[in-house]
């Protein structure tokens, strides 16, 4: 860490391009230290100097230099702008021009070779940058008078154990996720246990043991359905450390599994010790730890199916496709909602693979067998039937024998599900050897296929929009985006102007500015007492050590800060910022963010739109993008879509994208850019400090980041302001002729003389030891405090303040909404924001596909599962619960939908809200908006495919309601589908991540179930509960859908469910059993009508009985079907709420904070 100079960020979060961690060039460090002590015999470093400043990145080259002479290994660099001491480290230099090779050879005589044929090499241009510009025509100068594999990997053993160690580091550093999960599950427990709390032993409870130990086994094998999530975001990392030969893939996979361990045996023993002694299970040590056994073994057989399918699958939608199907049939062929004997053949063998259903089969046995459950409801039954014997009535439970005040368990398990208590531990064998085959498939396929390769910066184009003999060209051919000789006329016309770019005109300058943070307690300045201005027509540079708050005096500068306190003095042309300063100044930031399905013209042309002042007509809008176009040469890929990094447009074109769409904002006051050349070769960062240097001169005020400029590019700025460590200044003013004037000013002080041929940008750091082995000599911040150069600054800057203060207050915007936060009106931000977002849906077929799959295929699977369910007894219950299950597609429904949002927020907070472009309610509405036709589509799909394969409409045939109930069906459906839309965008507008939002909604999905009236009817719930019951919005949805379903049918007992017994003495069975019907309804065989010796008596005779005993009514439907509308409008409203307090109000209180602060004067 000494080495790369990371000592200091030792226990820093290193963070992403939307979380901040440690700075761009200590990132890349990180990076680069991970490769460097693989210690491969042959090492390929490709632009491995990119982000860091040139100090650090010589002082890296030389640490280079040395491993490869004390190991005898072999270094390959590619470089981008080399500096001449970078240059002089290497022994051999390669040359490609187009794809061939101009030069092999030694790197003293690579400069001579050239001259000799007639180039000329330009005074302070390095040799690196000298051979580089050969290769483009618009650069070199000709002279006058010529016209494998890695090393072995560690035994596999120690690899899995260095895994391990690092997976229980991992898990001992996010305890957190962990502890939430036991939590989480103990509270799921507490809340099914009281639901369910204390079951007596008797029959009227048979129904109620069955449906807890369902659920408690399915949330068993669901507890590791989110191990998908984890491995895809672990992927990338296994797979890039594989390639550097740390471990095999399957050796991470071991170690994952062996490291999830705890976390599974504390969840599962916290969720069935409090679920199993709460709900009076049966109480004995044996069937206690049974129980416990195949719950946790279902746990791990499911963990090895959900890794495997993450494993086999290359993307996470072509993952989460058939994890949801398979995740449906795992609930509907578990025994429970379809009893085996009701399958039908085409999918029976489903339920032979199905682990939760031998698991589901064992516990049942466990619970039932060698058990005697006494009868609480007998038939017939009633004040007309006190005195009657035991042979005259039965138990009202299917399996039970005429005079029997008890049912047999094991009779009750053999007739209603075809369950033998020999199957126990046949069953626990089964599930081990499918636990077994999962392993072994997910660790062949850990392995062997890795996630989907990128097609490389290919560009793509929109239908009928490719150019004309398009070239196939690359980054490396074409770096500097110019395909043949001819855009090199072209770039010479545009040398002599820029057009129409907007000219600016306003002065900001801004005096001691400091930047305070707290970590952990401990006050940081990040910033200290900055001075410095910026002009019209001037570009200025703002450099410094990695480290020193470059980006983050940009971030303050342009009132993008949300952490923190700055104190000091922000103005413009004298006065404070205004509410609009935000959209009158654009900002390039040092990431190239956009969406990737926009193509480039759209990009720009949404930026216009939004962006610039509401009284410029539309059509100067859309004319002046094709003007952004031309001056920034992007004509040959105008139409084609961005894509992602590594597919679609290449590093230079992205960056040119980037300056794009804020100059395509017309930016009234000035120009932040964040390191626009880092990560670009010496033509390309050429050609963007060329256009910079071009808009400068047209008027554009320009504050520029910079890391490693060359002594050609140092030239072009006119300005410099210069960091140290700790965010002090070290130098601010002009750079000079030839930079004399910043040189002269570090000689004077001090400072050895700048060479003739040396850079004066690496001069600088050098001087001012900036790398990161160097000492500091002086105190240059000390330096500059006294000197007079500041104090001349100091002055510059009072007069500044006093003369610009008196001008008429214009802030660089002269138009009527000068001080409106944003320049579009709300409807055009809402319809602007809603088709690129409907264009981006469109774009992308890896969403809707899976969509459209997980509805249609869900649907279809559900429907000819319980294909044509008759009205028996226990066909109701599976229709019933054909709607209870097709509620489970909605956990899968919502998580397809959370990773588009969170990519349209990343993007909306990082750039487009700092940008005020447009305001957060149109960010959700837009996106709220955008999944209604999209789910009113998937509605009409799930009704013919659902629908109508159960056989539900031929209920309302018998009621000759066909048209009604088929309508009123089909807006329960699509109520269904815009809640899931709606509840989806109500959670992830609050929460920070995917996974937590998911974790909350399956809560949320969960409890619904739970008190939705399927699993414990209302009279069967606590009295505590009852408020769920009525607050759930499912209870709602699934009493319409039963009412609509199956109200006013006629009910047919299957054989096995008529109930046999005797009559008494010279009564028939009509007469006997009359009263009983009369107040409790059923019917008796035709058969056994007028029979005096055996009564075979149905217990249902019309579906309203039925639908009245899960509370539920036909005559609410509509009053049903408008409680659940409230429920999605509720969760409109609660997304705009939630956005605004989780995320909203933090940011304005402190950029508040921070104006007031700005308007203090300096003590």
């Amino acid at each position: 860490m000494a080495v790369f100079g990371l000592g200091h960020t030792v226990n820093t979060m290193v963070g992403n391009d939307f979380v901040r961690g440690v700075s761009g060039g200590e990132r890349k460090r990180v990076s680069i230290a991970e490769a460097a002590i693989a210690g491969s015999a042959i090492q390929c470093w490709d632009n491995s100097t990119r982000g860091l400043d040139s100090a650090t990145a010589l002082e890296f080259v030389r640490t280079l230099r040395t491993s490869t002479k004390l190991t005898g290994t072999t270094a390959i660099v590619t470089l981008y702008q080399a500096s001449q001491a970078i240059y002089d480290t290497f022994d051999k230099v390669t040359i490609l021009y187009e794809g061939r090779q101009i030069y092999f050879g030694d790197i003293h005589e690579a400069k001579t070779f050239f001259i000799d044929l007639g180039f000329e090499c330009p005074s302070r241009q390095t040799t690196a940058d000298f051979l580089t510009s050969l290769t483009n025509p618009a650069e070199r100068v000709v002279r006058k008078g010529f016209e494998g594999r890695t090393p072995n990997t560690p035994d596999e053993f120690a690899s899995v154990k260095l895994c391990m160690q690092r997976g229980y580091l991992r898990l001992k550093g996010d305890m957190g996720v962990t502890i939430t999960s036991i939590i989480f599950n103990i509270i799921m427990a507490l809340v099914i246990g009281s639901v369910f709390y204390n079951l007596p032993n008797e029959t009227g409870a048979l129904y109620s043991r069955g449906a807890l130990l369902f659920f408690a086994v399915l949330l068993a094998a669901f507890a590791s359905a989110l191990e998908i999530l984890t491995l895809y975001a672990q992927r990338p990392i296994v797979e890039k450390q594989a390639k550097y030969a740390f471990y095999h893939p399957f050796a991470e996979a071991i170690a994952s599994m062996i490291c999830d361990l705890p976390n599974k045996i504390g969840t599962a023993l916290g969720f069935n010790l409090t679920l199993y002694f709460m709900t009076n299970l049966r109480r004995s040590p044996g069937h206690f730890f049974v129980y416990l056994l195949f719950s946790f073994t279902c746990t791990l057989t499911m963990s090895m199916y959900f890794r495997c399918i993450a494993a086999l699958s290359r993307t996470f939608p072509q993952a989460m496709a058939p994890a949801s199907i398979f995740s449906l049939a795992l609930v509907i062929y578990t025994g429970f909602t379809i009893p085996t004997k009701n399958m039908h053949p085409w999918f029976r063998w489903l339920n032979y693979l199905n682990p939760v259903g031998y698991a589901f089969e064992s516990m049942m046995i466990n619970e039932f067998h060698d058990r005697t459950i006494p009868c609480s409801r007998y038939v017939p039954q009633g004040p007309d039937y006190g005195n009657v014997s035991s042979v005259e009535k039965i138990c009202a439970t299917t399996g039970a024998a005429a005079g029997a005040d008890f049912v047999d368990g094991d009779t009750y398990l053999a007739v209603n599900f075809n369950y033998d208590a020999s199957h126990l531990w046949r069953n626990f064998g089964i599930m081990i050897a499918l636990m077994i085959f999962g392993c072994f498939w997910y660790l062949v396929a850990s392995e062997y296929i890795s996630s989907e390769k990128s097609k490389g910066e290919v560009l793509l184009f929109r239908r009928n929009r490719v150019p004309k003999l398009q070239p196939k060209v690359d980054e490396e051919a074409l770096a500097d985006g110019r395909l043949n000789t001819e855009v090199l006329g072209q770039e010479k016309r545009v040398l002599n102007g820029t057009g129409n770019i907007q000219k600016q005109t306003a002065v900001f300058h801004w005096d001691s500015v400091c930047y305070d943070i707290k970590l952990k307690k401990e006050e940081r300045r990040i910033l200290d007492e900055i001075d410095g201005w910026i002009r019209p027509g001037t570009l200025t540079a703002l450099m410094g050590v990695t480290g020193a708050g470059k980006t983050s005096l940009l971030d303050v500068l342009a009132n993008r800060v949300t952490i923190g306190v700055v104190s000091g003095q922000i103005l413009v042309d004298g006065q404070l910022r205004d509410a609009g300063f935000q959209r009158k100044t654009g900002y390039v930031q040092q990431q190239d963010l956009h969406l990737s399905t926009s193509t480039v013209r759209e990009a720009l042309t949404f930026s216009a739109i939004l962006r610039q002042p509401k009284t410029i007509p539309h059509n100067e809008k859309v004319a002046y993008v094709d003007e952004v176009i031309r001056v920034l040469e992007m004509e040959a890929y105008a139409d084609a879509v961005i894509g992602v990094p590594g597919e679609g447009l290449n590093v230079e074109q992205r960056k040119r994208l980037t300056i794009g769409v804020e100059l395509a904002a017309k930016p009234a006051l000035l120009l932040f850019l964040d390191e626009p050349t880092s990560g670009l070769d010496s033509q390309t960062a050429w050609s963007i400090c060329t256009l910079l240097r071009k808009l400068a001169n047209n008027g554009q005020a320009i504050l520029c980041t910079i890391h490693q400029p060359s002594a050609i590019l140092f030239q072009e700025f006119d300005r410099l302001l210069f960091l140290g460590m700790g965010g002090k200044t070290l130098y601010f003013g002009d750079i000079g002729d030839s930079a004399k004037t910043f040189t002269g000013y570090f000689e004077r002080n001090g400072a050895k003389p700048c060479g003739q041929d040396e850079n004066p940008a690496e001069w600088m750091l050098e001087v001012t030891g900036a790398t990161p082995s160097s000492d500091k000599t002086q105190d240059w911040p000390g330096i500059w405090k006294k000197s007079e150069e500041r104090k001349a600054v100091k002055a510059e800057l009072a007069r500044m303040k006093e003369s610009l203060a008196q001008e008429p207050h214009k802030q660089g915007c002269d138009d009527a909404d000068a001080l409106a936060p944003f320049a579009a009106s709300f409807g055009t931000q809402l319809w602007t924001v809603l088709r690129r977002v409907f264009e981006q849906y469109w774009r992308t077929p890896s969403y809707l596909y899976p969509k459209v799959a997980l509805c249609l295929f869900s649907a279809l699977f559900i429907g000819f599962s319980f294909w044509k369910t008759p009205n028996s007894l226990q066909g109701l219950q599976n229709q019933m619960y054909a709607i209870f299950i097709f509620l489970t597609i909605f956990s899968n429904f919502t998580s397809q939908i959370m990773p588009n949002f969170v990519t349209q927020r990343a993007l909306y907070e990082a750039r487009e809200r700092q940008s005020k472009t447009y305001s957060w309610t149109v960010f959700i509405l837009s996106n709220i908006l955008v999944e209604i036709p999209w789910n009113s589509l998937m509605a009409v799909l799930i009704f013919v495919s659902w629908y109508y394969p159960i056989g539900l409409y031929q209920n309302a045939v018998q009621a000759d309601q066909v048209a009604e109930r088929g309508a009123l069906m089909f807006l329960f459906l699509l109520a269904f589908m815009l809640f899931a839309g709606t509840l989806t965008h109500m959670v992830i507008a609050g929460v920070e991540t995917a996974d937590g939002a998911a974790a909350i909604i399956n809560l949320l999905f969960s409890l619904s179930l739970i008190f939705c009236g399927v699993l414990a009817t209302p009279e069967a719930l606590p009295g505590f509960w009852i408020f769920m019951y009525r607050v759930s919005p499912f209870t709602y949805l699934v009493s319409g859908m039963l009412s609509v379903g199956l109200a006013n049918a006629h009910i047919s007992c299957a054989p096995e469910e008529f109930l046999h017994f005797s009559p008494p003495a010279l009564a028939t069975c009509a007469s006997y059993l009359a009263p009983y019907i009369e107040s409790s309804g059923g019917y008796l065989s035709a058969e056994s009508v007028n029979s005096t010796s055996e009564c075979v008596f149905c217990t249902g005779s019309e579906t309203n009985l039925f639908l009245k005993g899960v509370s539920s009514d036909y005559g609410e439907r509509w009053r049903n079907f408008g409680i659940f509308l409230v429920y999605v409008v509720f969760n409109v409203a609660m997304a705009i709420a939630l956005y605004w307090l989780a995320r909203v109000p933090r940011m304005k209180r402190e950029k508040r904070e921070e104006i007031l602060k700005d308007s203090q004067p300096k003590q």
